[in-house]
């Protein structure tokens, strides 16, 4: 195997660790800030289910995220390397600032930069860039709506039911419901590193004339995505746990459930999504079914803000990026 594609694979495991770095505060914020679990005991469990998900859930989003955004006769060594060194410099700029970001799409719009520059659009498979800019919205916005719906429910069900009592039953009710999110997580995030290390591997004709999703790339970027979860985002923990509405367990709860239904759902149907988009939609429709004034909108604004810049911004670094390695190897 050439040596530059070992640096981009090493590189891609790099954004895969960071990945579940940022990601950790999706899958835990909930169970953290309602003390269900501490924070390394929360990274533990999220880690854990993380991989998990490895022996659950097909290759459904890697496929999409191979052969789905970009067409194959774009992508070279340095189109992967650029999208990638992209995506960690968005996403260490967001940590940096504790916003919650979409990594998903970091990856997705570092892609199109330099695709542009080799091929223009032509060189783009507009089906799957419509359908990933849909679920934009669509994510979000199912978080939200299932977050309320589910909150809503278990209101008027337990609506005669003593405080404390409620409050003793959802937590641990919040640990299943953390888990399955996390399984989510995993399936949906592990899976664009192993899509695009496979797209790698197939453009440089390591892997012969079919594309195929190789077993040790499966298990190298889980196995990552896991290691990353471990070590976990405090400040973006912070803003989803507690800044953006002050959560009680069932309120954890209900929030976990709707992001890990609407995550799920979109990794059986090959969607590469943004788990933070999904959380943080639940987590404000779990907020608004107890009052409009419970979530904090300017906190909210400045996440939506990260969304709408995420993809134009790796799409312009990343574009730079290649521009500037060109320069030195023609």
């Amino acid at each position: 195997m050439p040596t530059l594609v070992i640096i981009v694979i090493t590189v891609a495991l790099v954004f895969d660790f960071m990945n579940g770095r940022n990601d950790a505060a999706n899958s835990i914020a909930t169970v953290v800030s309602t003390r269900v679990l501490t924070p390394f005991l929360g990274v533990l469990w999220a880690a854990f289910w993380n991989f998990a998900a490895l022996f659950i859930f097909g290759v459904h989003v890697a496929t999409t995220v191979g052969k789905g955004i970009v067409d194959a006769s774009a992508i070279n060594e340095y189109v992967i390397l650029t999208a990638l060194l992209s995506s960690i410099i968005w996403v260490f700029t967001c940590q940096r600032f504790g916003l919650p970001n979409s990594v998903s799409h970091a990856l997705i719009g570092g892609l199109i930069g330099p695709a542009l520059l080799i091929g223009g659009p032509g060189a783009l498979v507009t089906s799957g860039i419509i359908k990933v800019a849909v679920f934009i919205v669509i994510a979000p916005l199912a978080g939200a709506v299932l977050g309320f719906l589910v909150m809503a429910a278990t209101m008027r069900v337990f609506k005669k039911t003593p405080p404390r009592k409620v409050d003793a039953g959802f937590r641990v009710m919040q640990l299943l419901s953390s888990a399955v999110f996390s399984l989510g997580h995993g399936s949906n995030d592990a899976q664009k590193t192993i899509g695009i290390i496979s797209i790698l591997l197939f453009s440089t004709g390591q892997l012969g004339p079919e594309f195929y999703i190789p077993t040790w790339v499966i298990f190298a970027s889980y196995s990552t995505i896991a290691l990353g979860t471990l070590v976990g985002g405090k400040k973006v923990i912070k803003t989803l746990g507690t800044s953006l509405t002050h959560l009680k367990p069932v309120q954890g709860f209900c929030a976990e459930t709707a992001g890990a239904v609407s995550v799920i759902f979109a990794t059986l149907g090959g969607v590469p999504v943004s788990t933070t988009h999904t959380i943080t939609g639940a987590i404000m429709g779990v907020g608004v079914a107890k009052r409009l004034s419970a979530v904090r909108w300017g906190v909210a604004s400045n996440i939506v803000k990260a969304w709408i810049w995420t993809i134009p911004v790796n799409v312009i670094i990343s574009g730079g990026l290649y521009y500037i390695i060109t320069l030195f190897i023609h």
